[in-house]
């Protein structure tokens, strides 16, 4: 039912690369007709060529490519041209939602503006996104973990900065876009007026920097790099390595699941320990406490592990890599399929992570 959910509903994509596709891929998913201009004088999304060795090179389109463009009427358009830009217009004028990533200035010397936009679509919601606000520079992810502090914050200790295998702040932009539009979208039901809804990579990183910001802002603290480990809580984070040479994460959060765990490695004396006895002693002393805890994940297998830990409500997880954890039935159920005119089956992960029951 959700993949019909909002299939009156018509948006213009002016967006490429991944936060603004993502968006419309959001709304491509639950059914809505999601029409994508890319610039044809560029041949198309620049991501349509970001390919790893291992893809076809003659293929065109990029596994990358294919991640947020499922479900989109692709149309290449050269939109500095009149009749280009006059085909878009039209389309435009009956839609519902126009997703921009343009630069403003690009976006007004083609006529692609909400102001410009809204003269001929008063009730259009039109929704920009952009790198820094009105400062006008490059914004990839990279350079937005960088300057939002989640470079500095990733790593091991007394190494370089790691930056986050995804584009994360990309994904976060995009979520913070897409509610939005939601609002903008229930707003125009209660009045039938369009909105202008705006947010740019910059906000959306700093606005996910939850209890890190907070270190900084009540308690003067500027978090370190730390690898997994978490700096208010242990041993969460802390990764070790069972009898078969096998990673598991912990997530220890509460006194009763740290008690637990000494109970299953037979570290009883640890749980009246002074220095391990709450939470900001164990923090404290984390890694002597680390060590100790090595020493008996050494000694089990790691499967039959953690079926123990699961049933005594202990946070821990294998550590898989991609093929691992498509071998979860749930990830397998999040893949969705799309057959390409060319006759190609396309994959990717699906964006719309939820269900609802009308009732």
């Amino acid at each position: 039912m959700l993949d019909k959910f909002f299939e009156d509903l018509i948006i213009v994509e002016l967006a490429s690369v991944l936060a603004g596709p993502a968006v419309g891929m959001f709304f491509a998913e639950l059914g809505a007709k999601v029409i994508k201009i890319e610039n044809k004088k560029t041949g198309g999304d620049v991501t349509r060529k970001w390919k790893l060795p291992t893809e076809n090179p003659d293929a065109e389109f990029s596994a990358y490519y294919h991640s947020v463009n499922y479900k989109k009427n692709i149309q290449l358009v050269d939109l500095q041209e009149d009749r280009g830009r006059d085909h878009v217009l039209k389309i435009i004028k009956s839609a519902d939602i126009v997703v921009s990533n343009f630069r403003a200035k690009s976006a007004k010397k083609m006529g692609m503006d909400y102001e410009s936009l809204k003269k001929i679509n008063p009730a259009l919601i039109y929704a920009e996104l952009t790198g820094f606000g009105q400062e006008d520079r490059p914004a990839f992810d990279v350079v937005l973990q960088a300057e939002a502090g989640f470079l500095f914050m990733t790593g091991e200790p007394n190494r370089e900065p790691v930056k986050m295998p995804v584009a994360l702040i990309d994904l976060l932009a995009a979520h913070q876009l897409k509610e939005g539009i939601l609002i903008a979208l229930i707003h125009r039901m209660k009045t039938g007026q369009g909105s202008f809804v705006t947010t740019s990579l910059l906000e959306a990183a700093v606005a996910s920097l939850a209890n890190q910001a907070n270190n900084w802002l009540m308690a003067n603290f500027i978090p370190q790099r730390m690898g997994c480990m978490h700096p208010n809580i242990a041993p969460y984070g802390d990764i070790f390595y069972s009898k078969d040479n096998k990673p598991i994460v912990l997530a220890v959060g509460t006194e009763r699941q740290f008690k637990n765990l000494c109970e299953v490695l037979k570290l009883e004396d640890l749980i009246n320990d002074k220095r391990f006895e709450v939470n900001s002693s164990r923090v404290k002393n984390r890694m002597v406490l680390k060590e100790i805890l090595a020493l008996e994940f050494q000694k089990r297998d790691r499967d039959p592990l953690l079926i123990i830990f699961h049933n005594k409500s202990i946070p821990a997880g294998s550590i898989r890599n991609m093929k691992e954890v498509f071998d979860i039935p749930m990830a397998k159920e999040m893949i969705l399929e799309e057959k390409l005119p060319s006759g190609e089956v396309t994959k990717r992960v699906k964006t719309v992570a939820f269900d609802i029951t009308f009732k």
